[in-house]
C-alpha cells in the first residue's frame, strides 16, 4: 500500500488495466461524487478517486484552506501514486480547478504528466468565483447557496448530522477556491471540457470555449441537461464520452 494511499479510493488501482484516471471532486465533497464511476469506466481503465483532508475516511485530519499548500500536498500525493503507466485527471468544479494547476506544474517540472485533462463544472474565465467572505457566511444563507445548486443530496438539508459534516468541508474549500488566480496558463495535453446546459455558476455563455485557448490539443466541449452537478444525472454518459476519448490519446501516443 502507498503511504499516501489515504487520498485515494481505492487504495490500490487495478493491476490489470493500461491508464489510470485520477478523479478531483467538487467543493465539500470527497470520493463519493464518482461512486458510480469505477463500475462504468471500462476495464482498461483504474479509476481513483481523491478524498481530500477533513472529510469520509479523513474526517479527523486537518482540512486545507489555503490553495497553494493544498496544491503543494496533492501534488506529492500523485506523484508518490504513479507507476510507469499513462495517467489522466478529470476534476468537477474545485476539482477541474485542482487539476488543471496539477497539470501545468507537472508540465513545467518535466517529470511525469498526464496525458488528457477533464475539466467539468469550470472555466477559468467567465465563471463564478466565491470570495473568502462568503465562505463565511452564516449557515443558515450557507445551505440556502447549497440547495439552489443542488450540491447535495436533499436528505442532507434536513439532517443536523450531516450539515455539521458537510458545512466544514465546504468552507474549507470554497476559502481555497476564493484564492485561485487566472494567469491565462494553458496545457500541452489533450483537454476535453463538459458542462450542464443550466449552470448557474456559468456567468458567461461562451465561458466553455476558453478551453479552446488553453490547450493545442483541446477536444472539445460536451453539454449535458441540467445545472452545476448535471454530473450525477449524467455519469455514464460523461463517462463513455470521456474514456472513449482518453483511449484514444493513449493509442496515438503508443505508435
Amino acid at each position: 500500500m502507498s503511504r499516501t494511499g489515504q487520498w485515494f479510493h481505492p487504495v490500490e488501482p487495478s493491476p490489470d488495466a493500461s491508464v489510470r484516471l485520477f478523479l478531483l471532486p467538487h467543493a465539500g465533497s470527497g470520493a463519493i461524487i464518482y461512486r458510480d464511476w469505477e463500475k462504468l469506466l471500462p476495464a482498461d481503465i483504474a479509476a481513483q478517486a481523491v478524498t481530500l483532508p477533513g472529510r469520509h475516511n479523513r474526517r479527523t485530519e486537518t482540512m486545507y484552506e489555503d490553495w497553494d499548500p493544498l496544491v503543494e500536498a496533492l501534488h506529492e500525493a500523485v506523484l508518490d501514486e504513479l507507476d510507469d503507466r499513462p495517467f489522466a485527471f478529470f476534476g468537477h468544479c474545485l476539482g477541474a480547478q485542482l487539476a488543471f494547476r496539477l497539470t501545468t506544474r507537472m508540465e513545467e517540472e518535466g517529470g511525469p504528466s498526464p496525458v488528457m485533462v477533464g475539466m467539468s463544472g469550470w472555466s477559468p474565465v467567465g465563471w463564478y468565483a466565491p470570495t473568502e467572505e462568503q465562505s463565511r457566511m452564516p449557515e443558515p444563507e450557507l445551505v440556502e447557496w447549497i440547495k439552489r445548486l443542488g450540491s447535495f443530496p436533499a436528505e442532507v438539508y434536513d439532517n443536523p448530522a450531516m450539515l455539521a459534516l458537510v458545512v466544514p468541508a465546504l468552507r474549507a474549500d470554497l476559502r481555497v477556491a476564493a484564492q485561485y488566480v487566472d494567469d491565462a496558463a494553458g496545457v500541452r495535453c489533450s483537454l476535453a471540457s463538459y458542462g450542464g446546459r443550466s449552470d448557474p455558476l456559468q456567468e458567461d455563455p461562451e465561458a466553455m470555449k476558453e478551453w479552446a485557448e488553453r490547450s493545442p490539443a483541446y477536444l472539445g466541449h460536451s453539454e449535458y441537461p441540467g445545472g452545476h452537478f448535471y454530473i450525477d444525472a449524467h455519469a455514464q454518459a460523461v463517462t463513455a464520452h470521456f474514456a472513449q476519448r482518453l483511449q484514444r490519446v493513449v493509442a496515438s501516443a503508443a505508435r
